[in-house]
């Protein structure tokens, strides 16, 4: 099998490739099928506005039902994983909670960024992790380095100042002061635009993602 056949068959679903990478022990990823150990780790996810369309469109997405793109990403993600021999595994499981963000920097397509999200050099802050899949068979994986963060030699630092209720630091997010804001008149704008400190980061903002997409993610956050 090649990763870039998952790629394609993952596309077809309305999802990206965010990454792959053969797991280390201290990467606490659950065997393969069967009770194999894993050898490789497939991401996968959305990237931009690319993706939520295929969403969109759903059952989940309109039935009126509590979490439509968990459940949606449940159904696809465990669809491919039975045609392809592999375990499903999803970001929203738990407790224990499986550490995406690790696996996403392992994969060496993403780093840390200022406000705590992971940031691409072409996505910027507008990409997602949607679920895994986790193979016995150790397939063969391009060559990458670790990602360097743009965050590293950006001086300004925009994203920090542009928070209405500065709830970003250089050392914290402060959650609660975020919700507030959000829940009140004033965090409209937030609420239907997207987050504003988000939407100050320059890199990948021509891949910010549309109103209806932001609206959903905003609702979600401010519930959950």
């Amino acid at each position: 099998m090649r990763v870039e056949d998952i790629e394609t068959s993952a596309a077809r679903q309305g999802l990206a490739l965010r990454g792959a990478f053969h797991p280390h022990d201290d990467d606490a990823v659950p065997g393969a099928t069967d009770g194999r150990p894993a050898a490789t780790v497939v991401l996968l996810g959305f990237t931009g506005q690319g993706g939520w369309p295929s969403f969109a469109k759903s059952t989940e997405a309109r039935d009126g039902a509590d979490h439509p793109l968990d459940r949606w990403s449940r159904r696809v993600i465990s669809r491919m994983a039975e045609g392809l021999g592999a375990r499903a595994l999803f970001p929203f499981e738990g407790p224990p909670w499986h550490p995406f963000g690790r696996w996403a920097i392992q994969s060496g397509e993403v780093s840390a960024s200022t406000l705590g999200i992971l940031i691409h050099p072409r996505w910027g802050l507008w990409h997602s992790y949607r679920g895994a899949l986790v193979f016995a068979e150790r397939l063969e994986l391009a060559q990458r380095d670790p990602a360097t963060s743009p965050c590293a030699t950006c001086d300004a630092k925009p994203c920090l100042h542009a928070c209405p209720v500065s709830a970003f630091s250089a050392e914290r997010y402060e959650v609660a002061a975020c919700r507030t804001y959000l829940a009140s008149p004033a965090g409209v704008e937030c609420t239907t635009a997207g987050c504003l400190a988000r939407r100050a980061c320059p890199i990948g903002a021509e891949h910010a993602y549309g109103a209806e997409q932001t609206m959903f993610l905003m609702r979600a956050f401010t519930r959950g």
